[in-house]
């Protein structure tokens, strides 16, 4: 965890969002230390038990940090009111999926077993669009907060359409999770416990809303703290148990919290979010040690580079065009579309439920994991080049008065 938080030094002084250095020292340092140390040493040093449980406070620390980015995928009422978001939902959305879709034409034609893997071919199509069209809503907050943008309407409106993306792609991911099963029964099963924990979820948020609830909350802050978080452990290991990811299940905690419109309950979601926050660095060194070990010599560089090309496509070009169509200037749009690229923590948190799940190999999770750090690396260097362009652009000639009327004569 030192290691990790040590990680974001190099990448504030290179003007990068500090998870950036965050994600790569995490998943780098188990691979480094197996390959200075041993994997025997590396073996004794971290005995499989002890990384047994490190993978389940990884699960734990990222389901505790769900609950507060669950809070960012309630669209709210300004989706009726800004009719020009649907373009940029539609443009940053389906172009995306399009360019997944191609890249997983692309592995079936070449016969690229190691990407391919053995899931159901709807299953993996499904899951490989998800990934593509993934925005990075923590992410593309903080960068918006740090240049500035937040206040204004462009930035309001990307950070509204990256909402409504992320909860439509979140919708879609346990699909594609219950279609690894191969067979209508396992997708209804899924689909049956994912509606149970949808009900659940309901009926938990009727109650946490109610007036005694409420005046709790607000009374006892720390007492809350807990009660929210162990909703979102009990809620998260349960649809573990039953056959879903354990991060649909404290997705789902999260939307049963009604801190939007209870203000009480937002310091017990804030104290649950930073709890989860301190224990993300685990996850990403477990994902180091476990998956990107085994990755790093899986995939081709040919994969590498056509996933990260599609995945730069499919959302700036995909995002410039929907904000042209929602009537965006020219520059604007080329913001919208380097600000849909941004994908960081989000995109990680879906390749670790598909790659879980089996619907990913790991060789097509180094690819998407190189995708992932390369897009959200692009997204300053390609701000800034936005604004020195619009900088640069010469002012408009002004325009001579018309003469008046009565002066014709």
């Amino acid at each position: 965890m030192v290691v990790v938080r040590a990680g974001r030094l190099p990448a504030r002084a290179a003007r990068q969002p500090e998870v950036i250095g965050e994600i790569v020292t995490g998943l780098l340092a188990g691979p480094v230390l197996i390959r200075l140390l041993g994997p025997g040493t590396f073996a004794a040093l971290l005995p499989a038990p002890v990384l047994g449980t490190l993978k389940v406070i990884a699960e734990a620390g990222l389901a505790l940090f769900m609950v507060g980015l669950a809070g960012h995928l309630r669209p709210g009422r300004a989706a009726a009111r800004r009719a020009r978001t649907g373009w940029l939902v539609a443009g940053s959305f389906l172009p995306a999926c399009a360019a997944g879709l191609l890249l997983a034409g692309w592995i079936l034609l070449t016969d690229d077993r190691a990407a391919r893997g053995g899931a159901p071919l709807p299953a993996f199509l499904l899951a490989v669009a998800v990934c593509t069209s993934i925005t990075a809503v923590p992410v593309l907050a903080r960068i918006l907060d740090d240049r500035g943008l937040m206040e204004t309407g462009t930035g309001r409106d990307t950070l509204l359409a990256a909402i409504v993306i992320d909860a439509v792609a979140w919708l879609l991911l346990p699909v594609a999770v219950g279609l690894r099963s191969g067979d209508s029964g396992g997708f209804l099963r899924a689909a049956a416990v994912l509606g149970a924990g949808v009900l659940a979820a309901a009926a938990l948020r009727a109650l946490l809303a109610r007036p005694a609830a409420t005046r709790l909350a607000g009374r006892f802050p720390r007492a809350a703290a807990l009660a929210v978080a162990g909703l979102a452990l009990a809620m998260a290991f349960t649809m573990k148990e039953h056959g879903m990811t354990a991060i649909i299940g404290a997705v789902l905690a999260g939307l049963a919290v009604p801190s939007r419109t209870r203000r009480e309950w937002v310091p017990a979601v804030a104290a649950v979010t930073r709890a989860g926050h301190a224990l993300v660095p685990v996850f990403f060194v477990v994902g180091g040690v476990t998956v990107l070990t085994g990755a790093l010599g899986s995939a081709s560089p040919a994969l590498i580079v056509l996933t990260t090309l599609l995945g730069v496509a499919g959302k700036a070009l995909g995002g410039y065009c929907g904000a042209r169509l929602g009537r965006y200037g020219h520059f604007d749009a080329l913001r919208v579309g380097a600000l849909m690229n941004t994908r960081g923590l989000t995109e990680l948190i879906v390749l670790q439920v598909c790659h879980s799940a089996g619907v990913l190999t790991t060789a097509l999770y180094l690819a998407f994991l190189v995708m992932a750090l390369t897009t959200t690396a692009l997204t300053g260097p390609a701000l800034l080049a936005v604004d020195r362009a619009e900088h640069r652009r010469p002012p408009a000639p002004a325009r001579e008065p018309a003469p008046a009327r009565g002066n014709a004569a």
